[in-house]
């Protein structure tokens, strides 16, 4: 089965390919479901076009999945000439009037389904056959009984299903909540996320509520009961659980799916490397190139990553979707920053040759000073030695790597490493120091903002990924995070 992960900017796409994914999907600004990803625009497509080079084994798919206006058709058509400059391989569409446009101007690229499209049977499946489609992504409310019979009735057309991430209260996320509380429509790609909103039961319900023994029911279906269920703060009516079929992959295979899909173009970097590594150590262990007790470790690692309760949604039933949780997304782990290919040697010369200017400098402005702020200033060096200067000292087998921070983190927090073939190195504040790479000085913390660099013993690959615990995580405690 091809894995096929989320690529919400370039740097996403680049961690997608390098933690395993057989294939990336991205969206086009403003023609995309998710216009909140940072999406594709401007000279991107020549960071795209390199990656493809990169790995040229690895697909590219496109979301062009909104339900489109007439100004929109019009908006597409004058930027096509743009959009032919990605290396697109195939195109996710729910809008049929797109087609005969992409066939076209594309006609080298493959068509797919967009799961928006709530293709559920296999007649459906025929009809988007005839019109030239090689894919499609089901509706998520498909059972994997049912995804059998429509491979075996159309068995030269790929299925694409859904196996991992949020999954929508909606029928294949056609929802309106959004548009009718915030007017922002889902079906333009604004979508809110009203389905995860916090919600107070009024008057005297309330206390009901909180016994559990309330539920909604249609006047005219007695037998479909949907609990209500009022916390502290809040009323879970709408919010469903997230989707994981990792446990189950060998089911989806031998129901005929083609590629499993990773829901996130959102997420962040440590979200689509952490989950795209460890569906593609499942899916290794499924096609006995590791074994299933080497690929544990990495499956049980997706508990490190920001997800509420799970389920297996509709593959086996519908009684697993019908259940709902509370509140948002959490992890253990905060994403601190990633690393780059280590400097070569001139580089690193050039690093340490800054810090030995730095540090001439300050000596000579000590000397240039009169005797007696002199003697100050040492009097104040020596009971305050952090406000000293310090540059990076040359240590033997040691490694320097530029370093990019994505939150604050204090020099001496312990660090831990994780690449697409090592779980996690654990990096003690004796085993690394931060520094400015431009004047070589030692540096106390580092944000997003700083120059940094990592001076370490360990040989990290480019593109290891850097986290910290984070310290107000409590397990199976629901943070106050907002909406």
């Amino acid at each position: 089965m091809e894995l096929l992960a989320p690529a919400g900017n370039v740097e996403k796409l680049a961690y997608a390919y390098q933690y395993g994914a057989d294939a990336a999907y991205i969206g086009l600004k403003k023609f995309s479901l998710r216009v909140k990803a940072d999406n594709f625009y401007a000279d991107e497509y020549k960071a795209v076009v390199a990656l493809k080079k990169q790995f040229p084994d690895r697909s590219l798919h496109c979301a062009l999945n909104i339900a489109f206006h007439n100004r929109e058709i019009d908006a597409f058509l004058a930027q096509i000439d743009y959009f032919k400059q990605y290396p697109i391989d195939a195109f996710i569409v729910q809008d049929l009037g797109v087609v005969p446009i992409l066939q076209k101007h594309f006609p080298q690229a493959h068509l797919h389904v967009s799961t928006q499209a709530s293709v559920m049977n296999r007649e459906a499946v025929k009809m988007y056959q005839s019109l030239g489609f090689d894919r499609v992504v089901l509706g998520r409310e498909v059972s994997l009984a049912e995804v059998r019979e429509i491979k075996d009735a159309v068995p030269d057309m790929e299925i694409e299903c859904f196996a991992h991430g949020a999954m929508c209260i909606a029928y294949s996320g056609r929802c309106l909540m959004s548009a009718y509380l915030t007017g922002r429509s889902a079906q333009s790609g604004f979508c809110s996320h009203t389905c995860r909103w916090d919600y107070d039961v009024l008057a005297d319900a309330k206390k009901i509520a909180e016994s559990g023994a309330l539920f909604l029911r249609e006047r005219k279906r007695p037998d479909a009961l949907f609990p209500v269920y009022e916390g502290d703060d809040f009323t879970a009516v709408l919010s469903s659980k997230d989707l994981r079929m990792i446990e189950h992959l060998d089911d989806m295979r031998r129901a005929g799916v083609d590629s499993i899909k990773i829901e996130g173009r959102m997420k962040s970097v440590y979200y689509v490397a952490m989950v795209t590594r460890a569906y593609r150590k499942a899916l290794d262990a499924l096609a006995g190139t590791i074994t299933a007790e080497e690929a544990a470790p990495f499956i049980a690692s997706l508990d490190e990553v920001a997800h509420r309760e799970s389920t297996t949604g509709f593959f086996y039933g519908r009684a697993e979707a019908d259940k709902t949780t509370v509140g948002a997304s959490d992890s253990p782990y905060e994403l601190a920053g990633r690393v780059g290919a280590e400097y070569d040697a001139a580089q690193t010369d050039v690093v340490f040759a800054a810090g030995a200017d730095m540090l001439a400098a300050h000596a000579r402005e000590r000397e240039a000073m009169h005797p007696k702020a002199r003697a100050a200033a040492e009097k104040d060096a020596a009971a305050h030695p952090e406000k000293c200067p310090a540059a990076l000292q040359r240590r033997d087998g040691w490694h320097l790597y530029p370093y990019t921070s994505y939150n604050k983190t204090e020099a001496g927090t312990e660090l831990e490493l994780i690449t697409p073939d090592v779980l996690k190195i654990v990096l003690g504040a004796e085993r690394y120091v931060f520094a400015n790479p431009k004047n070589g000085a030692i540096i106390s913390f580092v944000n997003p903002d700083h120059d940094c660099a990592l001076y370490t013993d360990l040989v990290i690959p480019a593109g290891a990924l850097v986290r910290t615990k984070d310290t107000g995580y409590e397990d199976g405690v629901i943070r106050k995070t907002g909406r």
